[in-house]
């Protein structure tokens, strides 16, 4: 039998997929977003709009097209970030698989029927499509994540260490994931990037994942976007979190899969040169203590910038000067790039 075969009994998909959108402030795009869910050809599925405290009559929108719909369900919160929406969500959700879409973006209708298919079949708890980014003029971006050749089936090693190495896609809107991985688990609050870390903690625990190279899920690309939008606090913010992110799977990986241990480090090493090449250079100051943290790091593991064969030529030459040098070497990128302008 196929997937869909399987779920079906007397005609009626039997299977229920609950979709979890966080949703602020975002009149211009909310309409197609949901359309885009509401068109899917997995017709029994249930449409979870979060209103994250939205204050410019998002919220009202969502009431109105859940007044179109009885599979869309509206909970209104007070504020508190992505992963608070989503973890409502997941509370509130009835349904055995979960997919997730940020409010700007849009999916093709056929999506979540063949990720069901393609996860039922292979017998994994993840199944993912591949993405694309479209910008504000509707041209596409370059691809991110590119896409597999044909659709192949990831072991949860193989695919951690395609994140360690930026080449696989950690966001869990591209997935549908059975609900079972969700328990005792949640989004991390109060952090960025936290698709990263929860799903780190589900591949250790053996969990498999299925990959389409379709590009069924289509990403808004825009400046001030507001699922990707950053003040100056999240700017930095952002970059504290992807470290501890880093030393997070590294000390994962030593338990779990010991022998991505270079992959692992090579993460930790390439984290901290992001961090330092992007953080306002009055935190570079002995007096942040995080900071001094990324120094010692950098110190700790020279051998590894020496010799680990993941870092590329460019990589090495700018953790070595930052090693060394780091506030001389980031006022002179700064110098740098802005001369490049």
């Amino acid at each position: 039998m196929t997937g869909r075969e399987e779920d079906v009994e007397n005609g009626k998909q039997k299977t229920l997929i609950s979709v979890i959108v966080p949703v602020y402030n975002i009149l211009d795009c909310l309409e197609r977003c949901v359309d885009s869910i509401r068109r899917q050809t997995w017709e029994n599925l249930e449409i979870l709009l979060v209103d994250d405290g939205s204050d410019d009559g998002t919220g009202a929108l969502c009431d109105r097209l859940a007044a179109e719909d009885r599979r869309i369900r509206v909970f209104h919160k007070e504020n508190g970030g992505s992963s608070s929406a989503r973890n409502l969500g997941i509370r509130k959700a009835r349904g055995e698989w979960l997919g997730f879409v940020d409010s700007d973006d849009w999916i093709e209708p056929q999506m979540y029927e063949r990720l069901l298919k393609a996860a039922r079949e292979e017998k994994t708890l993840i199944a993912q499509a591949s993405r694309d980014e479209i910008d504000a003029a509707g041209e596409r971006r370059p691809d991110v994540c590119v896409p597999p050749a044909e659709p192949t089936t990831c072991g949860p090693e193989e695919f951690l260490r395609s994140l360690l190495l930026h080449r696989g896609d950690c966001s869990f809107c591209t997935k549908l994931v059975s609900r079972e991985l969700f328990d005792g688990r949640s989004f991390p609050e109060g952090r960025l990037n936290e698709d990263f870390r929860l799903l780190v903690e589900m591949l250790c625990t053996g969990v498999s994942v299925r990959i389409l190279p379709e590009q069924m899920y289509h990403v808004f690309y825009r400046l001030g976007s507001n699922t990707r939008r950053k003040d100056k606090n999240d700017f930095s913010r952002v970059f504290v979190d992807i470290v501890d992110n880093a030393d997070f799977a590294e000390e994962l990986v030593s338990r779990r899969y010991p022998g991505l241990r270079r992959e692992a480090v090579r993460f930790g090493l390439f984290q901290r040169l992001d961090y330092l090449l992007h953080i306002p250079v009055g935190r570079m100051s002995g007096s942040d203590a995080f900071y001094r943290n990324v120094k010692r790091y950098l110190r700790r593991h020279l051998a590894d910038t020496l010799t680990n064969p993941y870092l590329t030529g460019k990589n090495r030459a700018y953790l070595l000067l930052l090693t060394a040098a780091p506030r001389v070497v980031r006022s002179v990128h700064g110098w740098w790039m802005q001369r490049r302008r």
